[in-house]
């Protein structure tokens, strides 16, 4: 299993809209920038990823899981965009801001920390255990 981080602009598709897609997910769509679309590319179906509210909030808010493959952007007529499509599995227990984030040197080279514009991005397996152990969960999830 491979674990990534989806950025969001609560304003625009938030946490409450992802949980409210149940399980048939809903596509992340609308990513128009090439290494974005890579990462995504390379996901496998049970991946999990960090649901990130960014702008003014700027932290981790959930669990994902991805429940299609990468396929045809449904917002565009161009075949280079792609996406896959996630499902909620949780809401954190306590949201881990990316001031929380930069300052835990477990996490100092995360992806997030060092280029917080991109939209799709790995997460390492110990970042993950970290950003959950920080979020008051199991690492596991």
């Amino acid at each position: 299993m491979a674990y990534w981080l989806f950025k969001s602009e609560p304003n625009t598709w938030g946490w409450d809209q992802q949980v409210a897609k149940g399980e048939v997910g809903e596509e992340w769509d609308g990513v128009r920038n090439y290494q974005a679309r890579n990462f995504m590319r390379q996901m496998a179906i049970g991946d999990r990823g960090f649901f990130y509210h960014s702008l003014k909030e700027k932290s981790v808010v959930g669990i994902i899981e991805v429940c299609a493959l990468c396929h045809s952007d449904s917002t565009s007529d161009d075949p280079r965009w792609e996406c896959v499509d996630i499902k909620a599995v949780k809401a954190v227990l306590n949201p881990v801001s990316l001031a929380e984030i930069k300052a835990e040197p477990r996490l100092a080279e995360m992806v997030l920390v060092r280029n917080s514009r991109l939209s799709v991005q790995p997460v390492t397996e110990t970042e993950w255990r970290v950003v959950c152990e920080m979020a008051g969960l199991n690492g596991s999830v």
